[in-house]
């Protein structure tokens, strides 16, 4: 879990208060140590605040549920498309893996407009659907989990450097749903982060070399994104891990349209029962609004 805005402000409070006892030298690495974790805490500060004013990237990942969860995915996707229309925002895919039902095994879009990323930003993580499955011949009930990533878009020189030696570049064919291919051409760009195992695709530019350099963009992203955390869970003594579970019990919000409709954001508690406003008219702004104080 990455620490509160506010947890790491009390945090550097505290450590610059440590700062001002007169044994505080007294014990030089000890000393040190406050001095860089205080230097983190303010780093992690500004790099969170850093690109709030500007554009993002926003992936939707299936996981746990089958044909439920691509479903799924396709309906995040289409409240935050709903949600960019209602905003004035202009969002575009960049890339999608779609299957042959309409949903999304995955897809990430760019959203342009002022104040986006900072506004989405902690849409990141799992959520969770529960309903009557309409693949199910029973109609039975059942759960099912995508997960949202939201990324920052570096309008001028990136803060990540990558030697090349630590990327696989991979190409192939630009597909359509089910696999077909819509493309002769290989220029779809799928880029591995060796080191990490982090992996990001781009299909939709004309060019290979044009779905490279996004592919790189989002690649730099993501490890800055990683970087941040890292950092502040070193500052603050805690744990980041290093992969998100997207299955049971990693949920920040729960979308429920079985036996009842409720949407439920576990972080700040806010609830609405309006879910088609939600999901088909893209109408989040509750959550968004209390959000801005985690």
């Amino acid at each position: 879990m990455q620490e509160s805005k506010e947890n790491m402000e009390n945090n550097i409070v505290e450590l610059e208060a440590e700062m001002s006892n007169p044994d505080f030298w007294s014990d030089k690495i000890h000393a040190q140590t406050v001095i860089k974790t205080i230097a983190d805490l303010k780093e992690a500060l500004l790099g969170a605040k850093k690109y709030d004013n500007g554009n993002a990237i926003l992936s939707i990942l299936s996981g746990a549920g089958g044909d439920d969860a691509e479903d799924f995915s396709a309906m995040l996707f289409h409240m935050y498309q709903k949600l960019a229309e209602r905003k004035g925002w202009n969002a575009y895919i960049i890339h999608e893996n779609a299957n042959t039902q309409g949903g999304y095994r995955n897809i990430s879009m760019e959203i342009i407009g002022k104040g986006v990323y900072g506004q989405l930003k902690n849409e990141s993580g799992v959520h969770r659907l529960v309903r009557l499955s309409p693949f199910n011949a029973k109609a039975k009930r059942s759960t099912s989990f995508s997960l949202v990533e939201v990324l920052p878009v570096f309008e001028k020189s990136s803060p990540i450097s990558i030697p090349p030696a630590d990327l696989r570049i991979e190409f192939s064919k630009s597909g359509g749903p089910g696999g077909q291919n819509v493309n002769k051409r290989e220029t779809a760009v799928r880029i591995v982060h060796i080191p990490t195992n982090i992996a990001v695709a781009v299909s939709t530019e004309r060019s290979q070399e044009q779905n490279k350099e996004r592919a790189m963009h989002m690649l730099e992203a993501k490890l800055y994104k990683k970087q941040m955390e890292e950092e502040e869970g070193r500052a603050s003594g805690m744990a980041i891990s290093k992969t998100t579970d997207i299955e049971w019990g990693s949920q920040i919000r729960s979308y429920v349209l079985h036996p009842y409709k409720q949407i439920k954001d576990h972080r700040t508690g806010i609830e609405i029962h309006n879910v088609d406003a939600a999901l088909s008219g893209g109408e989040i702004d509750d959550f968004l609004e209390a959000e801005a104080n985690l």
